[in-house]
Parts: C-alpha cells; sequence; structure tokens
C-alpha cells in the first residue's frame, strides 16, 4: 500500500474520532503528493493540493525539506502548478519558520535572477530563525559585495522583522469562562493519562478539562454567543496552571480559545489569555508567554479585614475571603494595552501592568516569544557584520542596580552567566536578562513536543554552549506499552542524534535506563554556580540553580544555549534546634511550609520566589528532598547553601553516577559526560584550594522574606493533605495543608502505599528494608494489610541495594519484581496486599501509566495529591493521596490504616533515619 493510500486510511479512522487528518510530517509522504499535484488528471489531485498547502508541518520535518524544494522549483519555473504562482510560493515559504525555507530561499536571494531575488530578500526580511550556517552564508555573500546580501543584513539590523509588524491592539475584548475553583492543576488542561497524544495537537485537545464534555460544549457555546472576543480562562480563588509547566496545557487552551498562528499551519494557536484569582502559576506564565499569550493575577478575592485592620479568620483559623468584583463565566471585560488596566465597561478593575510588561508586550507582537529571542540574536549578528551600532528597538533589559546592597545566592548565579547587559553593572532581583544555561532536560511525555518545537525553529544540533543535556525515560517507565513502544524510541533517537545524552540508545547498545529525570540531572549538575533548565516542574537540583520550563523553553534552551527571565526575589530559610531521632527529614520540609504559613498569617512568601535554604550538612542525595518538593511550596526554584565538605562529597557522588553511566556506554562522541567529570574535578580543587569557595550569599543582601525553621517544633510525622472534603472547594489540593500524624488518629483506612518518585532516595530504600526486618522479628512475619507499591527512583540504586543485600530483603517480601525482559504492557488496575517491586522511574506519581484504584486513600511519599492524579474519585468516595515520608506509608501499609505515634516510634527504633544538624558556620560571605 502506498503512504498515501496509508494516509488516506488514518484519515477514516481519524474520522470516526471527531478529527481532521493529521498534519504531515513525512517527506515520503509528501513526495508522493507532489507527485499526485504535478499529475493533473490524477484523482487525488485537489486533495494533495490542500495537503500540501494547509497540512504539511514547517521547520525542520523531512516534509518541510520536500515542501520547500518543490516551492523552488515552481519560483525558478522548473515545475509549474496553475494554483500555485510564484507569489504564492513565496507566501508558502514565509510561513514555514526556518530550516530547508531559509536554505532556498537564500539560494533564490543570492542567485543570479536580480527579480527572484528581489522577492526572496523581500520574504527573508521577516524571518528569524537563522542559524550559523545560515548567517554565515549572508556574511561571506555581503563580504564579496552581493547587494541583496547587504539589503538583508540593514533589514536585520534595524529589526524590520519586528518593527513592521502589526503593534498589539489597544483594547482586547474577552469573556471570561471559570475553569474551576481554586488552585487550577495543569492536569485539568491536559491530564497525564493522556501524555501519549500531546504531539498530536488536536487530539490533544480533546481532553482539556479531563475529558469533561459538558465543561468543552460549555466552552463553545460560550465562543458562539461571543464571536467578537477572546475568551478568558480563570481559575477562581486560585492560581492558574500549578504542578508543572506543560506546554500542552498552553497548547490546548489555545486550541480552544486562541488564535491561529499560520493559515498553513493547522491546530498551531497562538494568544491565549488565562487568569487566576492568585495569578499564574511561575513556571507555566514562562509558557504562556511562548505563545505570546496574556496571564492575568486578578486579585479579585482578598482577605476580609475587621475595623482595626486585622484579618477576619474563619472556625477553623483561616482567612475569610471577600469578592472585590465578579468575573463569572460571561462576564464582557475589556483589556487596554495602553493604560495596563482590565475594566468592566468604563469601571477600572484592576491594574494589570505585570501582565502587560515591555517585554511580554514584545512577545504578544511578535507571536511568542522564540521570535524575539532569535530575532535579539540576529538583529546582533546583522549590526556586527555590517560594523554598525544596532539601533534600540527591543525593550532593553531590565537592570536594578542597588548600591551598597550585597547580593542573594541566586543575585549571584545570574550576574554570572548573564549576557548582554552593561558591563560592570551588578545586578539585584527584579531585572530582567538573559543568561547562558549549564545543563538542559527533557523527559519522555513531553520530550516529543520538545523536538516538534525544535524542529519548528529549524534547530539541529545542541549549542556548544551547554555543558550537558539529557533526555529520559521515566514518565513511561511503568508500562511498556503500544502508545510507548510507537513514541519512546522515535524520541530518543531525535534527541541522540541533536546531541542529548538519551536514557534509551537509539542503536539498543546499552540497557535502557529509566531513572527518574529529576535525579538524573542532580547528579549531572556539577557546579553549585550553574543553571539549569528542565521540562519538568520538579527540575529543583540541590547544586546550582534550576527552573522548570515548558517544552519550548527546553527547546530554546537546547538551540541556543540561553534562557531571558527575571532575576526572582528570594526567600532565606535557615533552621535552629534539634530534631528528634524518630523522625524522617521529610517531616522537616512539610514543617517547613506548615511554619512559613504560620509564621506569615497564611501568606505564602514562597510563592515565585526562589527558597535559598541555608541546609549546610547535608549531601546532594539527602538535601533534594528538600529542594524538590518546594515546587509543591509554588516556589519559582531554590538553592541549598553548603558548607566546603558537603559539596566536596556531593561532587564525588555526582561524579561516580556518570562514571557509572559512561560505563555503560552512554556517553557521546564529544565525550560530554566525561567533560562533566572533568568540570567536577576543577570545581572540587576549586573549593580544597580557596580559589572559590562554595556559592553563599553575601551578609548584606536582602531577601524579600526570612524563614526560621524551629526542629524543636517538630514533634510527630508531618502530612500534606489535599483535603478533599473541605467545604471551601478553594482550599482543596492545595499542598497548603499539613498536619501532624496524630489528626488521624489512628485509625484512617490506608487502601494503597507508594515509596517512590523523585522525593526518595537510597536511604529511603534501605529504611524500607530495616523496617520489614523489624517487623518479621516483631511479629514472626510481614503481612500486608494494603498493597505497597515500591519504585526506586534509579538503576545505580538498585544496584546499590543489590551489592550491599537490602534488595534480597524486599525480594524476600515481595510479590512482583519488575523484568527489564519482559515489562509489564498493560497498566495494573487492580492491587493485592503486597509488595510490588516496580521499575525505576515516576511510577504511580505521574498518573499517567499507573493509578490507584478509583476512591483509594493513597499513603504516598511523591509530590502530587491533585484530584485524578495517582487516584481518581469512585462514585462512592473521592480518591485522596496524602504525602509523607517512607517509614510513615510502609507502616499504614501493614496495618492497613494510619499508625498512632508510639506504634510508628517503635517501628523505627535503632533505624538510621536522615540526620539533620544545622551548620554552625556562617552560611554567608
Amino acid at each position: 500500500m502506498s503512504r498515501y493510500n496509508e494516509y488516506l486510511q488514518e484519515i477514516e479512522e481519524r474520522k470516526g474520532q471527531g478529527l481532521h487528518p493529521k498534519p504531515i510530517d513525512d517527506a515520503e509522504l509528501t513526495s508522493e503528493i507532489i507527485a499526485q499535484i504535478k499529475d493533473v488528471n490524477n484523482e487525488n489531485r485537489k486533495d494533495s493540493l490542500n495537503f500540501f498547502i494547509y497540512n504539511t508541518l514547517p521547520g525542520t520535518t523531512s516534509a518541510a525539506g520536500v515542501k520547500a524544494q518543490f516551492l523552488k522549483e515552481i519560483i525558478l519555473g522548473e515545475a509549474k502548478v496553475e494554483e500555485i504562482t510564484a507569489e504564492f510560493a513565496f507566501e508558502q515559504l514565509s510561513h514555514m519558520k526556518g530550516g530547508p525555507s531559509i536554505e532556498v530561499l537564500l539560494d533564490l536571494a543570492l542567485g543570479d535572477d536580480a527579480s527572484i531575488a528581489e522577492a526572496a530578500a523581500k520574504v527573508l526580511k521577516t524571518q528569524v530563525f537563522l542559524y550559523d550556517a545560515d548567517m554565515e552564508r549572508l556574511e561571506v555573500a555581503f563580504k564579496a559585495g552581493n547587494t541583496v546580501a547587504t539589503d538583508i543584513l540593514k533589514s536585520y539590523a534595524n529589526a524590520e522583522f519586528f518593527t513592521k509588524l502589526p503593534e498589539v491592539e489597544e483594547e482586547i475584548k474577552i469573556v471570561t469562562f471559570i475553569a474551576g475553583t481554586g488552585d487550577i492543576s495543569t492536569d485539568l488542561l491536559s491530564p497525564g493519562a493522556d501524555a501519549h497524544s500531546r504531539s498530536d495537537r488536536e487530539l490533544h485537545g480533546q481532553c482539556i478539562f479531563e475529558h469533561n464534555k459538558e465543561q468543552q460544549e460549555a466552552l463553545k457555546a460560550l465562543k458562539e454567543q461571543h464571536p467578537d472576543k477572546r475568551v478568558m480562562l480563570i481559575a477562581e480563588k486560585g492560581t492558574m496552571g500549578v504542578g508543572s509547566s506543560r506546554m500542552s496545557g498552553v497548547n490546548n487552551v489555545a486550541l480552544w480559545t486562541g488564535i491561529p498562528g499560520s493559515p498553513y499551519v493547522p491546530f498551531v494557536n497562538i494568544a491565549p489569555i488565562i487568569a487566576g484569582t492568585n495569578g499564574i502559576s511561575p513556571i507555566f506564565l514562562t509558557t504562556v508567554g511562548v505563545t505570546g499569550g496574556i496571564g492575568i493575577d486578578l486579585k479579585n478575592w482578598v482577605k476580609k479585614k475587621d475595623e482595626n485592620g486585622n484579618t477576619v479568620l474563619d472556625a477553623d483559623g483561616e482567612p475569610v475571603l471577600e469578592q472585590t468584583y465578579s468575573v463569572e463565566t460571561g462576564t464582557v471585560l475589556t483589556i487596554n494595552t495602553k493604560t495596563k488596566k482590565l475594566y468592566n465597561g468604563d469601571q477600572e478593575l484592576i491594574d494589570i501592568s505585570a501582565s502587560l510588561t515591555p517585554q511580554k508586550v514584545e512577545f504578544i507582537k511578535a507571536g511568542g516569544s522564540y521570535a524575539v529571542v532569535f530575532g535579539k540574536k540576529l538583529q546582533s549578528f546583522a549590526a556586527k557584520t555590517l560594523e554598525v551600532e544596532a539601533p534600540v528597538v527591543f525593550a532593553p533589559s531590565k537592570e536594578i542596580s542597588i548600591d551598597g546592597q550585597g547580593l542573594t545566592a541566586v543575585e549571584k548565579i545570574f550576574n554570572k552567566n548573564a549576557v548582554g547587559t552593561t558591563p560592570g553593572v551588578t545586578l539585584h532581583s527584579g531585572s530582567d536578562v538573559r543568561v547562558e544555561v549549564n545543563i538542559v532536560g527533557s523527559q519522555d511525555t513531553t520530550g516529543l513536543m520538545t523536538s516538534q518545537e525544535l524542529e519548528s525553529m529549524a534547530a539541529t544540533v545542541i549549542s556548544p554552549i551547554v555543558d550537558g543535556a539529557y533526555q529520559s525515560g521515566c514518565h513511561t517507565a511503568s508500562v511498556w506499552d503500544k502508545k510507548a513502544q510507537a513514541n519512546i524510541p522515535k524520541l530518543m533517537k531525535f534527541m541522540n542524534d541533536f546531541g542529548l545524552i538519551t536514557a534509551r540508545d537509539p542503536k539498543g547498545v546499552y540497557h535502557a535506563m529509566t531513572d527518574v529525570i529529576h535525579k538524573v540531572l542532580n547528579d549531572i549538575t556539577v557546579s553549585d554556580w550553574d543553571i539549569i533548565i528542565g521540562g519538568d516542574s520538579h527540575t529543583r537540583m540541590s547544586k546550582g540553580v534550576a527552573f522548570g520550563a515548558d517544552s519550548g523553553t527546553v527547546a530554546l534552551a537546547l538551540a541556543t544555549g540561553e534562557a531571558t527571565m527575571p532575576i526572582p526575589e528570594s526567600v532565606k530559610v535557615t533552621f535552629k534546634g534539634e530534631m528528634k531521632a524518630y523522625m524522617d527529614f521529610r517531616d522537616v520540609v512539610h514543617a517547613t511550609q506548615q511554619q512559613m504559613l504560620k509564621q506569615f498569617g497564611g501568606d505564602n512568601v514562597f510563592q515565585g520566589r526562589v527558597i535559598e535554604v541555608h541546609i549546610g550538612t547535608l549531601t546532594a542525595d539527602q538535601a533534594f528532598t528538600f529542594t524538590d518538593w518546594t515546587a509543591e511550596m509554588k516556589a519559582k526554584a531554590s538553592i541549598c547553601i553548603s558548607e566546603d565538605e558537603t559539596l566536596i562529597e556531593s561532587l564525588e557522588i555526582a561524579k561516580s553516577r556518570i562514571q557509572i553511566m559512561i560505563e555503560k556506554g552512554m556517553d557521546n562522541d564529544k565525550a560530554v559526560l566525561q567533560g562533566l567529570i572533568d568540570k567536577a574535578n576543577k570545581r572540587i580543587e576549586e573549593i580544597k584550594t580557596g580559589v572559590k569557595p562554595p556559592l553563599t550569599p553575601d551578609a548584606d543582601a536582602k531577601y524579600f522574606a526570612e524563614v526560621v525553621v524551629d526542629l524543636d517544633e517538630i514533634a510527630e510525622p508531618m502530612i500534606a493533605d489535599p483535603d478533599v472534603y473541605n467545604e471551601d472547594v478553594s482550599k482543596r489540593y492545595t499542598h497548603d495543608t499539613i498536619r501532624p500524624l496524630s489528626y488521624y488518629g489512628g485509625d484512617r483506612q490506608v487502601d494503597l502505599g507508594f515509596v517512590g518518585s523523585c522525593m526518595v532516595h537510597k536511604g529511603d530504600m534501605k529504611i524500607l528494608a530495616q523496617m520489614l526486618k523489624n517487623i518479621e522479628e516483631l511479629h514472626g512475619k510481614v503481612e500486608f494489610k494494603a498493597p505497597l507499591v515500591v519504585a526506586p527512583p534509579t538503576y545505580n540504586i538498585v544496584d546499590e541495594l543489590k551489592a550491599e543485600g537490602d534488595w534480597d530483603v524486599l525480594k524476600k517480601y515481595s510479590g512482583f519484581e519488575f523484568d527489564d525482559d519482559a515489562p509489564k504492557n498493560a497498566a495494573r488496575t487492580k492491587y493485592e496486599n503486597m509488595l510490588y517491586l516496580e521499575r525505576p522511574g515516576c511510577n504511580l506519581c505521574m498518573g499517567n501509566q499507573e493509578k490507584a484504584e478509583p476512591g483509594d486513600t493513597v499513603m504516598a511519599t511523591s509530590t502530587r495529591l491533585f484530584q485524578g492524579r495517582v487516584v481518581k474519585d469512585s462514585s462512592e468516595k473521592k480518591g485522596e493521596s496524602l504525602l509523607s515520608s517512607t517509614p510513615v506509608v510502609v507502616l499504614s501499609t501493614i496495618l492497613g490504616r494510619t499508625p498512632n505515634l508510639e506504634e510508628y516510634q517503635a517501628a523505627v527504633k535503632g533505624i538510621n533515619l536522615t540526620k539533620f544538624k544545622p551548620s554552625s558556620k556562617l552560611l554567608t560571605s
């Protein structure tokens, strides 16, 4: 069967799902379509023309290469298609966003036909996705005296590709649609269980609102009632986009409420408008900028005050909220981009300047942040080549420098890595700058979108600026089903070819490594001064400063080695007192959040800021437990301040882990992994000799707030509770409800336990093994009254446990052990009361493959407690995911209920839980 007939068959199958033909990215199919276009008598010619013009993906897809060459033939008169004139062919090329189209346009612009060259130059002047090879061709032609090349370079130097774009409209009429009350997780917009379809934008769009067809129809009806307005999607009484950056979530919102980016590229919409009473989650807001959208902090509910100005509290001690203005579904509002205000008719509701900064307005004008990033680079190149001063076109980097004020840790890192800033100027928080990126991570459920983004921006190789980049296989590790088998090998080949270290070898030389991405990134980060960008909200390393990002920002970092962002404010966290012997460090993490909220009257001072945690004495594996959880604290990022010896020990551990990867055969031709070991060695030597001590803030640095965690106050294990039955819907599933173990009275039924995800390390596995031995010694046997699912985060942990004998202990009590030679090909739906030893990876925490049974109460070490993530509701009962330490989870499954404090203390007696004593040294410069 021909590729075209296969495509027609696929089209019929998609019709059954209510879908249009899938966009074409395949060269073979495109070539067959072109052959049918050339054959004027071909019965498929009309459809082929439509597929060619309106349904072929641009960028560096193989289809784009074939399409660009055919358009070139038409322009040169070598092929004649009545429906595609030379002028229309140029228009098609102008929408193909780099790669083969730029090569063709340069061929034509630098060719011998003057009229064609002029037309090609006109199109080239609108393009920004040029890479080194493209710019080199222009430079060579300019130096050879080519007038067309000179004309193009002058246009680039003046940034006409941006200045000649239409200005952002002064008034944007919108109509509101409340997507939910309380914090809205990106799971609502792009459910984890639908991760396999994210690269098929139209198909994935059907999952918005977790497939709630009634809500989808309501949104459609609203759009039909207001065809002249844009829909603003709202998180009422909450924050929009918590949990992850999730480009697919923004893509879905744009697909349903945005505007088409190009008439010739289907299902790629831009410019969504989203809002939340408490704003937009920081990493999700970055994703909105990628699409040229607008994110608004509505502040339409505020804390009620009494006559003395004190916050009014309800019976539970929670602040009472009152509405300042309504945004109920169907409310017509106006965004004024000049006054930077939100209006209801003539009534001013709120200042939205933060949503319409000069930089964000540029993103809106350009249709997304990529075009601005590439445009700035292109303008700089042209001005340098022409030896002229580039006119100031773009909003300058915002530089805030305060005389006499010291630097926080994040300010120091940004100052070290900043590019394009005024020489000699010291930058403080609030500055908006470009920075070089050292480490980049792509994960497997967003990686296919990252590869698409790389293709769309015509990138073919990783930037030489990047020290190391990794493509994981952890989010699809649990079940090697047909979807994973179709998507993951293709992803691994693309990323391996691009220059990343990949979890799977496309050639099958080394064993597949499904290690959790954050753990791998934590190991390959070998400097406390590094900047890390990763395609997951838990990209929060215990060395350097890491930012979770959408798939597009990851692509941009891979392609350019840069990212653009403001320097965030910091909150300093220090510790006093002493941990009790029976407490786990996970309890310190939860207590930090609880004590912070208490100290600041319920206000989350961590939200949108960097948590600078003076952890001092904990090595990278253990400290990561804190930094990882800062995503749930709604922080922008986190930084660990360490003592010399601690940082050196962490770097030595990282070196050993990277060496294992090398020995497995994972290094590439450029010896990236060896380069990281060399960098670690250099950093260790700097610390030992005192040439460059560990990163510390200045003693006179300024913080937004300071939190002191009193370890003496932590008297029992702490649990993050989704509070699923709270009468105030906005307070459910927030991660802010932290409760002591005694709250549950020792009798809350637990239906399933999960020890795994990025929150656990080798020590947790050893605690599990020791607890099982203790319980057998006390009771003569180990009997589970609830299932216990265990997923070690990495293979090296499994190997070390095997070498030390702990894995044999776990196997002794397990009823299932993963087998890499025969991985599961279907998700488990029922669990027996036994121990499951699962493959390293994310497992239940992701919710895209494995889930607990609907309605279960789950006790887990993981990070996510959002509705439907780990466990769905049943018709009888709400599912709930209680988050706690490894010992609490293990004991809960043995008992089938939450333990009381006495039972817990007995179970952990003699076990070496994480020891943490605050540093006695001054961790400042």
